[in-house]
């Protein structure tokens, strides 16, 4: 593929992981972060450093944006559509609200920029090693366009449908996540606590019907214990709880399930691991079931 340069604004879990691979997959990346540390680790892995989300946008006719909050977004479709370059497309992988990404929308559309919506699902662990799958909706011209540069990051990508429509699945497919990451550490304490080996465990189980994505993707840290490197962070995960929810009861949709799960991340907040990987419910689950092992806990 002949280099090309793409912009990336955050470069936190999933925005450096990103950046990494399309460098490998021959883009010039143009990145930018608040942080220094960031734009530090982007020069490491081969892309170039912006001093501003506006200097990105100046720079690259394809933007990608990764970013922790509501606020976060608003500040840089400002900065943008002040780069003022017509023609662009941005490319939202956050997880956010819908009514802030069409706020995002209107505004960088009065300068003649395309934003598209595209949700990522995968762990920070996944996006390490490209395995995302882009949940895009919006324009289809943009989409096809930005094709090139979903196959430089992701395994997969889709184009669900009118903008706002990635997502929403982006909350169906999180809701799953936080069902099936609570039903992982379950089974793995009631290993634990039956006298089990909790290593082989996660090897027979994961062969077998029973066996699930969250089982394989951190089932291995509740082996262990250790949930501090974390792919999702637990105070993170808050927000997006949040956000599912909030959809759940706009369109009057039961979620049983999904509210079962949340006393378990609340419980890690609690337990002071807020900095943690999410599979750290299954410390919170170990403290109840007054296991033996007591999970180890990170420096912070």
């Amino acid at each position: 593929m002949p280099e090309s340069q793409v912009g990336v604004i955050g470069l936190g879990i999933m925005g450096s992981a990103m950046s990494a691979n399309l460098v490998k997959a021959g883009f010039t990346v143009i990145g930018h972060d608040p942080v220094a540390a960031r734009r530090a680790g982007l020069k490491r892995a081969g892309g170039r450093p912006a001093r501003s989300g506006e200097e990105v946008g100046k720079r690259a006719a394809i933007v990608i944006t990764s970013l922790p909050s509501a606020e976060a977004l608003a500040a840089v479709a400002t900065q943008l559509a002040a780069a003022g370059r017509a023609g662009q497309i941005v490319i939202e992988t956050s997880t956010l609200p819908l009514e802030v990404k069409h706020a995002a929308r209107k505004r960088l559309a009065a300068a003649g920029v395309t934003l598209l919506d595209c949700p990522l699902s995968g762990t920070g662990a996944q996006a390490r090693t490209r395995d995302l799958v882009v949940l895009a909706s919006g324009e289809r011209s943009a989409y096809r366009k930005c094709i090139p540069v979903f196959e430089g990051f992701a395994r997969a990508h889709y184009l669900v449908g009118a903008f706002g429509d990635g997502s929403k699945m982006k909350f169906i497919a999180n809701l799953l996540v936080a069902i099936h990451n609570v039903a992982a550490a379950e089974a793995m304490v009631l290993g634990m606590k039956s006298g089990l080996d909790p290593a082989q465990v996660l090897k027979v189980i994961s062969s077998g019907a029973g066996t699930s994505r969250m089982l394989e993707v951190r089932g291995p840290m509740m082996v262990k214990g250790d949930y501090s490197e974390a792919t999702m962070k637990v105070g993170v995960w808050q927000k997006d709880m949040k956000i599912i929810g909030d959809h759940a009861r706009s369109v009057g949709c039961p979620t049983p399930l999904f509210l079962a799960s949340a006393p378990f991340y609340t419980a890690a907040m609690a337990m002071g691991r807020a900095d943690e990987d999410t599979a750290s419910v299954c410390a919170v689950l170990e403290e109840m079931a007054r296991t033996a092992r007591r999970p180890k806990r990170s420096a912070a």
